[in-house]
């Protein structure tokens, strides 16, 4: 063995990312590739858009023994997915059978998708399944090619203690906090190997209490690699994903939130705004009728109380509305007044009645009913 290989050796597991390397496995096709690195674990990722002497350059720079190329998604594979989430996770017959019949058709994959992300209970079964089942075919993979690895999402250490590790990878004489932090990552590593991995038992007893999912961000460290070859550098894919979600097999439907905006987002915003204007309409409407029963009101109550004091019928005079010349002048008739109706006692009853510095407000009915009984009242008593 020689110094360099040595030198370069990990003194620990290498500290994955689960998340990128779900994005990365969902991706590969034929027209990206993605290469995961045994030494360090960082990926290096190409696709057809760049340079040919690029992609030749690079070629000639990953050392098969080195880079391990991510396998593809097959259509048998894609199809087994999409036919074990029908038989397993739903359970509306109609869905069931839409679904079964949209995964024969042409652009299964696609058309899945869309549908499923129509239907916001069958997407949040669908990205659980997903996660499952992707998680397992990682595990897999990296188990066939040896890799000594532990996800960094299932640490349970802090983010400064597993940026040491990182840094020290390839130094035997560490830190006891780093030290301590190995072993830890040795007895992590050796649970992936197990076959809890692949098949995860469900846990006994009683299932738990349904409580609302709070999505917290993961807190997710830098990454540090110091063996990546001149030529591979601009390979490098280090995007930063913090969560599982948004992540699927398919191109078209690359992130959840760009799927829901193209799906939801304009109908819920032409709705938000149709119930605004209406409001507004609603608002103004009932303004303008209070006004015009509060004006009946008072019509109404002082041609009653002018009746029961002295037993006149009410007025039969009629009133002609304000009617808008061409000429933009206003005219109205006034109304008529009752001829020897009224008695002095009467005239002052009603000026005690309808006050003028009485604004719309005050000139409600209870409240003219009400001053009209005190008034009565102390009439009475005097």
């Amino acid at each position: 063995m020689s110094k360099n290989t040595q030198k370069n050796e990990a003194q620990n597991p290498l500290i994955l990312r689960y998340q990128r390397l779900m994005d990365a496995f969902s991706k590969s096709d034929d027209e990206r590739e993605f290469y995961l690195d045994k030494q360090e674990g960082f990926i290096v990722y190409s696709d057809l858009d760049r340079a040919e002497d690029e992609l030749e350059e690079l070629e000639v720079a990953l050392d098969k023994e080195r880079f391990f190329l991510i396998p593809k998604l097959t259509f048998y594979e894609t199809k087994k997915i999409m036919e074990g989430f029908i038989n397993e996770k739903i359970y509306d017959i109609d869905i069931k059978e839409k679904l079964a019949d949209i995964i024969q058709s042409k652009e299964a994959k696609e058309n899945f998708l869309e549908f499923v992300y129509d239907h916001d209970v069958e997407l949040e079964k669908w990205q659980q399944f997903y996660q499952e089942r992707s998680r397992v075919r990682i595990i897999e993979w990296l188990r066939k090619n040896d890799f000594q690895f532990v996800f960094e999402e299932d640490l349970d250490l802090a983010p400064s203690l597993i940026e040491k590790v990182k840094q020290n990878l390839f130094n035997a004489k560490v830190a006891k906090d780093v030290a301590t932090a190995r072993q830890l990552l040795e007895a992590r590593a050796k649970v992936y190997y197990s076959n809890e991995a692949l098949n995860p038992r469900p846990k006994r007893g009683r299932p738990p209490k349904q409580v609302a999912k709070v999505e917290v961000e993961p807190q997710l460290t830098n990454d540090f690699y110091t063996t990546v070859p001149p030529k591979i550098r601009t390979f490098l894919y280090v995007p930063d994903i913090t969560s599982t979600s948004a992540i699927t097999f398919s191109s078209k439907f690359d992130m959840k939130e760009e799927s829901k905006a193209q799906h939801k987002l304009p109908q819920r915003s032409d709705a938000i705004l149709s119930l605004e204007s209406i409001s507004k309409k609603l608002s103004s409407l009932s303004d303008l009728s209070k006004k015009v029963s509060a004006i009946e009101t008072e019509k109404d109550i002082m041609e009653t109380a002018s009746a029961k004091r002295k037993n006149v019928p009410k007025s039969a005079a009629s009133r002609k509305r304000i009617l808008k010349s061409d000429e933009g002048t206003v005219s109205r008739e006034a109304p008529q007044p009752l001829k020897n109706t009224k008695t002095p006692k009467e005239k002052n009853f009603l000026k005690r009645l309808i006050k003028k510095n009485d604004d719309d407000k005050k000139k409600t009915s209870r409240s003219i009913l009400k001053r009209a009984r005190r008034i009565i009242k102390k009439d009475k008593e005097s």
